[in-house]
């Protein structure tokens, strides 16, 4: 049971404030960087003599399964802590020969592409991200609106031109190693 209850609970750290309304089924997080509020399907116990939140089997809707919600909740609401008390960054590497990225001067969230097709790849960055193109090479998106839409940003970016598996050619993330095959032998 004791196991139960640690998978199930959060601790919150002391910055963050927390507003909560039984009634409406609502959390709002306000933390350094941003205010979140996110609307709840479970129930929640407030322990606020040692900064916990613990999710519990009562739905509010009583059409799901009360166990998943249970932890998608404390998922969510890690995902939550986490935006508001961080900038959030990824960074993209260009590999192959002429492969860059360059910033477009007339649109400041726009990059353009040289990635070795014959036209350009224009790319516009959604509002709330920044980008910055530290060398040719190398794209540095960063924003703190959410997670998801930095990670979707990212892999839409990838997606130009996907890293191939015989040369190693393509758009990587950082710190990423693609296992390259062996070629035909004749």
């Amino acid at each position: 049971m004791k196991n139960s209850k640690k998978k199930y609970s959060i601790k919150i750290p002391k910055n963050i404030k927390i507003l909560y309304c039984d009634k409406k089924n609502l959390i709002t997080f306000i933390g350094p960087l941003l205010t979140k509020s996110l609307s709840l399907e479970v129930k929640l116990l407030l322990i606020l003599s040692s900064n916990l939140i613990v999710a519990t089997q009562k739905s509010t809707t009583g059409l799901r399964s009360s166990k998943k919600l249970q932890g998608t909740t404390i998922a969510k609401i890690k995902q939550i802590l986490i935006e508001i008390t961080y900038v959030l960054s990824r960074k993209l590497n260009l590999v192959g020969v002429g492969y860059r990225a360059f910033p477009y001067e007339n649109l400041p969230n726009q990059i353009y592409f040289k990635l070795g097709y014959s036209h350009l790849i224009y790319f516009k960055i959604p509002l709330g991200l920044n980008s910055k193109c530290l060398k040719f090479t190398k794209i540095f998106i960063n924003g703190n609106v959410s997670y998801d839409l930095l990670t979707q940003t990212a892999a839409q970016i990838r997606k130009c031109k996907l890293p191939e598996p015989y040369k190693g050619k393509g758009i990587l993330y950082d710190q990423e190693t693609i296992a390259l095959k062996k070629g035909k032998k004749i």
